[in-house]
Formats: C-alpha cells, sequence, structure tokens
C-alpha cells in the first residue's frame, strides 16, 4: 500500500501529499510524541529503568513500580508482567491491563546467536530453580524464558547471570532484540562462514547503546553462513545469509523487511553483498534507516516490514547507501535453496574437525530448570562444555567424540530429549499461551505436547518433515502463517453451540524451500478438543493423494477445499 492520501486544499484540485499528520519519522521532522508508546519512550529510555528497579522497586515490591515502568520500560530489560491466573481468553480483550497483570514476571534472557556454556546452562537451570518455579522455556528466537518471576528477586538474578557472562538487557522492548545465528556457526562441515565474529561486534556496538534504545517497535535481526538457511531469514527486520560471490567468494546477502503478527510479510533482498567484517557497520546503518524513517504515528504500522513496503527495495537501498553507508554496497547473489528440509540440526553431525553435533528435540520447547542442570552436566561429560539454541526449540550439544555418541543420546533420552523424534515432536512449536501471556486467547504449550502423542499414536509410520504451529493469539510469536499447519488461537463454537478454546487452521506456509503464507480455507475453525481427529484427518488425506516427492505445502496448494476440512 503506497503511503500517501489524498487531501483536499482550498481553490486548488486535488493532489497527492503524504499521510494525515505524517507517520511521525523522525527523518521528516515528527518528534512530537503522537501516541502514549512514544510519549514513555521520551519521557525517560527505556534503558534507565534498571536503577530504579535495583534501588526502588525491589526493596518497596510491586505495589511501588510506576505504571509507565511496569508496562512499558521493563521491558528493556526483559520484563514483563504474566497474566493473572483464572482469567479465560475471553476477557483477555476486555480487561484493562491492570486487571491482567500478576504479580509476577517473565524474564527473558537474551542467548545471541544461540551460544552457551555449561557454566552458564547450569546458572539458567539453578535461576529457574531457585526464582521461577521452575520454568525455563526455549523460545523460537533462541533465548530462555523464565516466569513467576517476583521483582524483588531481580537484582540478584542479574547478577547471576551477568557473572557469567549472560544478559536480559534490552530482551524485550522497542530494541534491538537477540541477534539470531546458526547454532552450528563455526563447527558444521557445509558451512559457507563463520557469521560469529559479526554477531559479537554487533552486540558490543548495539546492545544497551542509547543511540539504539528507542525505535518505532522491536527490531529483529539474524546472521548466518549455513546452506540450510536455519535463522528464519524471510521474517526478520534485517538478515545476513551466507552466500558465495562469484568474485569476491564467501560473503552474506542482505534481507530487510520480514516479520509476521497480523500483517505479515516477507523480507526483500536488496541484491547486495556483504563481506563478514562489514556486517556489523550494514546493521548498525539499517537499525538506524529504522530509527529515522520508521511510521511511530501508529504502533501497528511501526515495524519495518511496512516502511520497506511502502519505499520498496530499490529506495531502501539508495537510502542506506547515500545518506548512511556513504557508499555503494556490491551486488551479488540470492542464496541457493536448501538441499535438507529439516533446518533445525536436530540428530547426530559430524563437524568440521571430526568430532560431532548432537541436536535433540524438547516438547514444544518446554523444559525446566531440573533439566537444564542435567543438559549441562552431560554436555560437560561428554563434550566440550558447548550448547547451543535454535530457532526452532531445540538445543544442540557441541563436540562430541564418536566415542562418546551414544552415551550422550542414552543420557538425553532418558531426560525425553530426542535425538532422533518423531516428525511431529521434531516439527511442533508452541507459543507461551494462556498460562502466562497477557494476549493469549487459548493454552498452547500442553495442547501442543499433547497433539505430539495422539499424531504419534495413530500415525506411527508417518516420515514426512512437517512443521504445525500452535500459537494462542493472532501475534503468530510461534510464526502460524509459515507453518505446513498453523493453529490461530481463537475462541470458537461446539456442536452444542457453546464457545470454546480452538483455532482457526492454516494449511501450506513455508520458510526456505518456496517460502510463502499458508492458505485459510473459508470457514474452518477447529476446536481444541477436535485438533488430533482435524490433523490425523488432512494427513491421511495427503499420504493418499500426494504425487511422489510432494511436500505437504505442495499438496495443500492444489488440493480441493473439501480436502482440507
Amino acid at each position: 500500500m503506497a503511503a500517501t492520501s489524498e487531501t483536499p486544499v482550498a481553490a486548488a484540485p486535488r493532489r497527492k501529499t503524504g499521510r494525515h499528520r505524517g507517520e511521525g519519522q523522525w527523518a521528516a521532522g515528527h518528534f512530537t510524541p503522537l501516541n502514549a508508546n512514544e510519549q514513555v519512550k521520551k519521557d525517560d529510555d527505556g534503558l534507565n529503568v534498571r536503577t530504579r528497579i535495583e534501588t526502588i522497586y525491589a526493596q518497596r515490591g510491586f505495589d511501588s513500580i510506576d505504571p509507565s515502568d511496569l508496562r512499558g520500560r521493563m521491558r528493556w530489560w526483559g520484563l514483563y508482567t504474566q497474566r493473572k491466573p483464572g482469567i479465560d481468553g475471553g476477557k483477555t480483550a476486555v480487561l484493562a491491563p491492570e486487571e491482567l497483570d500478576d504479580e509476577h514476571f517473565m524474564l527473558r534472557v537474551r542467548i545471541d546467536g544461540g551460544r552457551l556454556t555449561t557454566d552458564q546452562l547450569r546458572v539458567v537451570g539453578e535461576v529457574s530453580q531457585e526464582f521461577a518455579r521452575g520454568t525455563a522455556d526455549i523460545t523460537d528466537r533462541q533465548n530462555i524464558q523464565y516466569h513467576w518471576i517476583r521483582i524483588e528477586d531481580v537484582p540478584e538474578i542479574w547478577r547471576r547471570l551477568e557473572a557469567v557472562g549472560l544478559s536480559t538487557t534490552e530482551a524485550c522492548g522497542d530494541t534491538p532484540r537477540v541477534v539470531l545465528g546458526s547454532p552450528v556457526a563455526g563447527i558444521a562441515e557445509d558451512e559457507i562462514l563463520d557469521g560469529t565474529p559479526a554477531i559479537e561486534e554487533i552486540q558490543r556496538r548495539v546492545v544497551g547503546n542509547p543511540a539504539f534504545s528507542n525505535l518505532p517497535r522491536k527490531f529483529k535481526s539474524a546472521v548466518s553462513g549455513s546452506p540450510l538457511l536455519d535463522v528464519a531469514h524471510e521474517i526478520n527486520d534485517v538478515s545476513f545469509v551466507g552466500v558465495v560471490h562469484p568474485e569476491h567468494g564467501p560473503g552474506f546477502d542482505l534481507w530487510v523487511g520480514g516479520g509476521l503478527s497480523t500483517n505479515p510479510r516477507l523480507g526483500v533482498r536488496l541484491g547486495a553483498w556483504v563481506p563478514l567484517d562489514e556486517v556489523p557497520d550494514v546493521y548498525e546503518a539499517v537499525i538506524s534507516v529504522f530509527r529515522d524513517h520508521g511510521y511511530r504515528r501508529l504502533r501497528n504500522r511501526a515495524r519495518l516490514k511496512f516502511l520497506v513496503a511502502d519505499w520498496g527495495a530499490p529506495k531502501f537501498r539508495r537510502v542506506l547507501e547515500e545518506e548512511y553507508l556513504r557508499r555503494p554496497l556490491t551486488d551479488g547473489p540470492a542464496p541457493e535453496q536448501p538441499v535438507e528440509r529439516w533446518r533445525d540440526h536436530v540428530g547426530v553431525h559430524r563437524q568440521q574437525d571430526g568430532r560431532f553435533y548432537v541436536g535433540f528435540a524438547p516438547r514444544v520447547g518446554r523444559v525446566d530448570g531440573a533439566t537444564l542442570t542435567k543438559i549441562a552436566a552431560l554436555a560437560e561429560d561428554h563434550g566440550s562444555g558447548r550448547l547451543r539454541t535454535t530457532a526452532e526449540q531445540k538445543m544442540i550439544v557441541l563436540d562430541v567424540s564418536e566415542a562418546q555418541v551414544a552415551s550422550l543420546v542414552a543420557g538425553l533420552e532418558a531426560l525425553d530429549l530426542r535425538v532422533a523424534p518423531s516428525p511431529f515432536r521434531r516439527g511442533t512449536m508452541a507459543c507461551t499461551g494462556i498460562e502466562f501471556c497477557k494476549l493469549a486467547i487459548v493454552e498452547t504449550k500442553a495442547r501442543g505436547a499433547s497433539l505430539i502423542d495422539e499424531l504419534e499414536r495413530r500415525l506411527p509410520d508417518f516420515d514426512e518433515p512437517l512443521t504445525i504451529n500452535v500459537n494462542g493469539c493472532p501475534n503468530a510469536c510461534a510464526r502460524i502463517q509459515v507453518a505446513d499447519i498453523g493453529l490461530k488461537g481463537q475462541l470458537v463454537l461446539d456442536d452444542h453451540g457453546h464457545q470454546v478454546e480452538g483455532f482457526q487452521v492454516h494449511l501450506g506456509g513455508a520458510l526456505g524451500l518456496e517460502a510463502g503464507f499458508g492458505r485459510k480455507v473459508r470457514g474452518l475453525k477447529v476446536t481444541s478438543a477436535e485438533l488430533p481427529d482435524y490433523v490425523e484427518r488432512v494427513l491421511r488425506r495427503f499420504q493418499e493423494q500426494r504425487t511422489d516427492g510432494e511436500r505437504f505445502a505442495q499438496w495443500v496448494a492444489r488440493a480441493a477445499e473439501g480436502d482440507l476440512s
């Protein structure tokens, strides 16, 4: 949609002008805050709230927290209030924020590039057990997320995490969030190049830097040199994707403007090749374009994807080069389509150095503190002390000798962490859901786990790669539009006319191979109770009708509506 509207001018014909009142772009001189969120950020940088947490709120308790800090600036340090227990999904959009707020917090630990040591993971597990009632979910942004956090305990949690090099700085908020990275960077046999130095330099320059702590909205990014395209590059604000330039060799292809939520858009290529040592400069330039030109008037149009959609790739690249980098970028090739259909690195794989890495699958990213400490012990006993989280809610132990692989696999399997999982265990992810999220309408984690069990029992021989993404609301934290089967939580009517938890169904979405959004079947909604029956029915039809080698998404694109319901 073009960013213009028609405005009448006295005694003159109509002409196209900018959007009414502008879009709140700093580069256009629109510094007056145009909504409450922008006013909160202008009043005080979110980074400054840490001092108040440590010296006031942690000392005086939850009731002492200023509302603008509670529902705004505390996000700059990874803190959200969680949902008050017992509030059903029908009240999500009805109750005021203070009615939804529990006096406990979600706390997100950012793990840039998914890189962890066993010492770090052990501390993460200990904090979970001591302060978070055992909670510790692995997210699809490579982070770990706690619940049940008391404000009184936050300074001590920070002290313990930071003592081992971890942080919650800008894990949430209108900030540069965690930088996704290939979880096998620097070790995979098929790697194009290792993006780790770029991620480390981006962290050093940007995270906690007041120059980038007031963005129009959140800013998601990724750097990966893996040919598996393992960081969901199509749905980040900026992504650097490994490619080989015919003249200059290995580098990165630059993508901008991806994002899902209620207005999904896939990122676009700028057609530019970026060498490894220039990635931090280009990242800084892209985030600066967003800061200065991003739309701040309407919060639901404030993501970078809307600016990219209005400008187009050629104008975005021109502004990036002329106004920020002050030099042209080198033209370059697009990434090749991945050979592998799974890109989560689950299983046993040989490293460049002859050792092995072992990827495993929890159920829908749900683990707990006790399990994390046991994983740390296993990794310490069998590897070099290095682990990774993935962008698919999985984990990996690195540097395992061939003699140690079988023992490690047995130890993980004893913890119900599958190294050779079914397609359903491997391909199902779920967001936080109504258990803790104030935006959610339905339960997700337990629903996803039970769906896995049912499908494994009903379809034991199903062996095709398949993604099933379960989301508790329309905001798509679990990427429903780009899943083979995407389930968007909402309230629906059952056969008796009662309002119950259920899902709108998206079918045939994909990332990597022929990336695109799923197909919505007109009027198709499924109650939570009916979900296993529905998924089984559709997968059996796929098995009956598919041609040789046909993927589920390809079948969905040609299937009759009746076969998808």
